[in-house]
């Protein structure tokens, strides 16, 4: 126990004197690497906070969020009706803005298409909030083509009847969940709109995609939405992004989202943004004590924080 005390304490006072050199090197990095285009005024950044590892109250997690300096928040959409007034209430309270997660668990693909559209119907045409946009944890990936296809044919329509704007992540075990496999569904669906959590191709494919350049470059010209967090070729998520042994895969990430965001910027359209650094097992741990090895909610602050000096004016 004698040990693993002060190895706790060890932990602690390197984060604690590191916090300085952390927090000085946000905005060196954010200003040096800044992107060279010049700021649409029409260009909306929205960032929101993931309640995914949040230990607390529902309140307590919107009230953070505002304090810490979020847009919104997202979350997934409610399936009972207590729950759905509890999130307005919290969201009017403390004044933001939400992004809805839907998606299914399903094995089965007729039960997993029937529960996704029950989930998805119902948060885009609730009358209480329009939500910023809709991400969709959709499909399998062992369905097939024409399976998968069926999820994305359903939110197009969706689309065009709400206005709002509906995603489908590049998540493993999901439809998008490889860079080749994805570009078959670009290609056969223009109008496939996607969020891109690229750390999980990088999983995936073990490499940082320099080999699949062009895969990437047609997903960025899709994206209006982007889970930002760091993946590596080894796993979908850094220990801690501020650590320099992670450089490469950082500036390999700024560097799509730059593109996305010069896309966006360059039509005056909006782009939402989540910070999602996870809790274990997406942070990796100390064995036997299941310690995290960084703060989770200190990087996503880091993170959001990041990207508004980097992409705002």
């Amino acid at each position: 126990m004698q040990k693993i005390l002060k190895r706790r304490n060890f932990i602690e006072l390197t984060a604690t004197s590191a916090a300085a050199l952390m927090l000085s090197s946000l905005e060196a990095y954010a200003l040096s690497h800044k992107p060279d285009f010049s700021m649409n005024k029409n260009f909306e950044l929205k960032l929101l906070a993931t309640n995914w590892g949040f230990s607390g109250t529902l309140d307590e997690y919107c009230k953070r969020v505002t304090k810490e300096g979020y847009d919104g928040i997202e979350i997934w959409w409610p399936m009972e009706k207590k729950d759905q007034d509890a999130l307005f209430e919290a969201l009017k309270k403390n004044n933001l803005e939400v992004g809805f997660l839907t998606g299914g668990y399903q094995s089965n693909w007729q039960e997993h298409l029937d529960y996704f559209k029950k989930m998805i119907d119902a948060a885009a045409t609730n009358s209480i909030q329009k939500p910023l946009y809709i991400n969709c944890h959709s499909g399998r990936d062992f369905f097939s083509f024409e399976e998968n296809k069926q999820f994305i044919d359903h939110t197009l329509q969706l689309a065009k009847d709400t206005g709002i704007k509906i995603c489908h992540e590049t998540h493993r075990s999901r439809i998008l969940f490889a860079a080749p496999i994805a570009r078959q569904y670009m290609e056969k669906i223009p109008d496939l709109r996607v969020t891109f959590d690229v750390s999980h191709w990088c999983n995936v494919h073990e490499s940082l995609l320099n080999d699949q350049k062009e895969t990437v470059d047609m997903t960025l010209q899709r994206v209006d939405h982007i889970h930002a967090r760091i993946g590596h070729p080894e796993g979908p998520q850094v220990n801690d992004p501020r650590a320099p042994e992670w450089n490469d895969a950082l500036n390999a990430h700024f560097a799509w989202w730059d593109a996305v965001v010069e896309i966006k910027n360059q039509k005056g359209e909006r782009l939402t943004i989540l910070t999602e650094f996870g809790p274990p097992d997406y942070m990796p741990a100390l064995p036997y004590t299941r310690e995290p090895l960084s703060d989770q909610w200190a990087i996503n602050v880091y993170m959001m924080n990041l990207l508004r000096k980097r992409y705002t004016n």
